[in-house]
């Protein structure tokens, strides 16, 4: 029961966090939809991880290349994500409030990707490898 809370709650932080994406879209004073391409990067982010943890053993070593390669990844991708509106405000694509209603959904869909891997990563009998 614990699992279908869990994923119940995550579920509603990533519709709020993509409702903060949108409201920098669709509002009536942005009504730019460029902050859209910030989609990509949640879809890129997970990969990384998803292939470094299916091709590398679950050694308890200190350092596993990669893992570290995909956290390398993964770092990238979220900097990507949160520098994209920033840019795109810099050079008047979009306003000011668009960017930080985007960099508000953008902390939120992270961190409910991370929460994601924390709760269905351990490998145990309720586990995403399943699906």
């Amino acid at each position: 029961m614990a699992g279908i809370k869990a994923l119940v709650g995550l579920s509603f932080s990533g519709a709020i966090g993509l409702t903060f994406l949108l409201l920098g879209c669709a509002l009536e004073q942005y009504g730019v939809y460029w902050p859209l391409f910030v989609l990509i990067f949640y879809i890129l982010s997970p990969i990384p991880t998803f292939i470094s943890r299916r091709l590398s053993d679950d050694s308890d070593a200190a350092s596993n290349a990669c893992r570290e390669l995909a956290c390398f990844f993964t770092t990238g991708i979220v900097v990507s994500a949160f520098g994209l509106p920033i840019i795109l405000a810099r050079v008047a694509l979009i306003q000011w409030g668009a960017c930080g209603l985007v960099m508000a959904g953008n902390a939120v869909i992270f961190l409910t990707i991370l929460g994601f891997f924390l709760v269905f990563g351990g490998g145990d009998d309720f586990s995403w490898e399943q699906w």
